[in-house]
């Protein structure tokens, strides 16, 4: 994969970093002129797999670490990878059927990985029980033309 740049960072698997990790992801991005749409699409699905991390990967432990890798690829593809190191998902289908929920306790909708789908154009998740979990996303920005066409 070629790739024209990129970003790592890990950080603690806290609810307040998901803001930063959004934000990160971005502002890295930006460097190849998104529009507003395309930015608000990423930051939806990285809020998302965060937020997902925290909460399910982890269950409240302090000590995890999530690590989020940006790469700005040919065709103005953005990729995202969100890893964590948590409890991982035992039965990835069912946890990706919309309202499912693995902590159903909890207010929670059970549309993180739905969110995800709908904002990116592929979506992998792999996951080991008691390893964690890898969320890929990609998602292609248009280019200026395919901008002006939509706009006519």
């Amino acid at each position: 994969m070629i790739t024209l740049n990129e970003l790592k960072c890990s950080f603690p698997a806290r609810s307040e970093n998901e803001s930063f990790a959004r934000t990160m992801v971005c502002a890295f991005a930006a460097q190849l002129d998104p529009t507003v749409e395309e930015l608000a699409d990423l930051r939806t699905a990285v809020s998302e797999a965060v937020t997902n991390a925290v909460v399910h990967g982890y269950r409240g432990k302090e000590n995890g670490i999530i690590t989020v890798t940006v790469r700005l690829l040919p065709n103005r593809v953005v990729y995202v990878r969100i890893a964590d190191k948590g409890c991982g998902i035992a039965d990835i289908e069912q946890a990706m059927t919309p309202l499912y929920s693995s902590a159903p306790a909890e207010e929670r909708a059970g549309l993180g990985f739905t969110v995800m789908q709908s904002f990116t154009d592929t979506l992998s998740v792999r996951s080991s029980v008691g390893a964690g979990t890898v969320i890929t996303m990609r998602k292609r920005l248009q280019n200026a033309d395919e901008i002006s066409a939509g706009r006519s």
